[in-house]
């Protein structure tokens, strides 16, 4: 992302009210490369945070849907139909998702074998911009919103006109 200092008309980006916070602001020395490929680190543990979140769904309904066949199962039995129960009881309930696995093993494995280390890297990587998040985005922000209008001030404690 390359940045300009033509700006429209309105407050001044001197403004202490019209800048981003620190937690927002390039540190000196700081290039757009650099700004750029940390950007793209955090976009790819965004993305492994939805697909954690996907996991953990993936862990719920599948606990939901074994508490769910096991009222099935004793509904079965109590409906007169024993082999059936037996066949849903013995197979399927309480089984191994992938072998030697519950839903919340593979939670715990992914957590402890991948998302923690990734989350330690990305925050290493982000040493480059002073460790700030979301930098990127921060400066696609400044580069794109109406300074001096109310509805695209810099940060949320700046009162809006």
């Amino acid at each position: 992302m390359t940045h300009t200092d033509s700006r429209p008309a309105g407050r001044s980006p001197e403004s202490p009210a019209d800048r981003p916070d620190r937690a927002h602001r390039r540190p000196p020395g700081v290039d757009d490369a650099t700004v750029e490929a940390v950007g793209k680190v955090s976009e790819a543990l965004e993305a492994t945070e939805r697909a954690r979140g996907h996991l953990y769904s993936f862990h719920q309904m599948t606990g939901r849907a074994d508490l769910l066949l096991g009222e099935a199962v004793a509904m079965l039995r109590d409906a007169g139909h024993e082999r059936e129960a037996d066949l849903l009881e013995t197979e399927i309930l309480g089984r191994n998702v992938i072998p030697g696995h519950w839903t919340f093993q593979i939670v715990e494995g992914y957590d402890d074998h991948y998302y923690r280390p990734f989350v330690a890297a990305e925050e290493r990587v982000r040493e480059l911009v002073g460790g700030l998040r979301h930098l990127y985005e921060a400066e696609m922000k400044e580069a794109r919103r109406t300074h001096g209008h109310a509805a695209h001030t810099a940060r949320p404690d700046v009162p809006r006109d």
